[in-house]
């Protein structure tokens, strides 16, 4: 298993290690990283209509959902609250800018459900089981995280600059911290070995990772609960960041976890100002690196 976790690993720091300059290629990356995602999500989602028994688990996979979202919902944000608290961020020089579309933000938040409920019913109604499912999404996802890895590379972000901001590290840490926490908490509920929880905690947001690693290891339904807990947090996330952003920025910044540079980020900035753009990507950026590497070094355990 740690073999495996390497091997999966590795493609991330190989792409952050290459520079590139061409912004075409740049372009067709984008691109292709957002086609191979929703590709992804529809293997997972084919995995889970292929299983065996999946109506008998469904009540089972929205208890253990239901317990990962709450538990870690309360933990992330205790402990950002706490941080905050510590060393306060001043969102100074804030303007009014023009808020995006929330419910269009809201609806793109729904697409990698669409895309894991399409491959369901593949699964489940048309296809019968495809041996080769998994080691495909295996290699999808090595593809993903290579691409990932160029993507952060040549975002123009200097890994020394996003280290040393110091909310960005103290918000991704308490973060991390805060969601191992929850997932000891969580091993009597989820009745899983204590690496297991562990790695079902270290998604951050990142739902397309989590689902098709912590399925490859413990299977389908255990992926598909991945996928929901780390898709819902991205969904609360939207909703949250507008209500606290101006008394608690970091609870803000850090609940998107690891989409805070990506998906959230207009959200942030929209309703945050400025000042919070460069820690909501260095949180993020920090959470994209910690979220494959922990899930890595804790199913290596199995």
């Amino acid at each position: 298993m740690l073999t495996g976790a390497l091997l999966i690993l590795a493609p991330l720091f190989m792409g952050f290690a290459i520079a590139l300059s061409n912004r075409r290629l740049m372009t067709v990356i984008h691109y292709t990283v957002e086609t191979l995602v929703y590709f992804i999500l529809a293997l997972l989602g084919l995995g889970l209509g292929q299983m065996q028994g999946l109506l008998d688990q469904l009540g089972a996979m929205a208890g253990q959902v239901l317990g990962l979202v709450i538990v870690l919902l309360v933990a992330n944000v205790a402990g950002l609250w706490l941080f905050h608290r510590w060393q306060p961020m001043e969102l100074t020089g804030q303007t009014k800018e023009q808020r995006p579309g929330y419910r269009r933000l809201f609806l793109a938040g729904l697409k990698p459900l669409l895309a894991v409920l399409s491959g369901v019913c593949l699964g489940y109604f048309l296809l019968p089981r495809l041996p080769m499912v998994d080691e495909v999404a295996t290699w999808a996802l090595m593809l993903l995280l290579l691409l990932i890895g160029l993507q952060l590379r040549n975002a123009g972000l200097s890994l020394r600059k996003l280290l040393m901001n110091r909310q960005g590290l103290g918000i991704a840490i308490v973060l991390m911290v805060s969601s191992l926490l929850a997932g000891l908490v969580l091993i009597p509920w989820l009745d899983v070995p204590w690496h297991q929880a562990l790695a079902l905690a270290s998604g951050f947001g990142w739902y397309s990772l989590s689902g098709i690693v912590i399925g490859d290891a413990l299977g389908p339904a255990w992926g598909g609960v991945a996928f929901l807990n780390d898709v819902l947090r991205e969904i609360i996330a939207l909703a949250l960041i507008p209500l606290v952003i101006t008394a608690r920025p970091a609870v803000a910044i850090g609940y998107g976890g690891a989409t805070s540079m990506d998906f959230t980020l207009p959200v942030i900035r929209s309703s945050g100002g400025l000042a919070c753009v460069p820690v909501a990507i260095a949180s993020g950026f920090l959470l994209s690196f910690l979220s494959p590497v922990l899930m890595g070094v804790f199913l290596s355990f199995g």
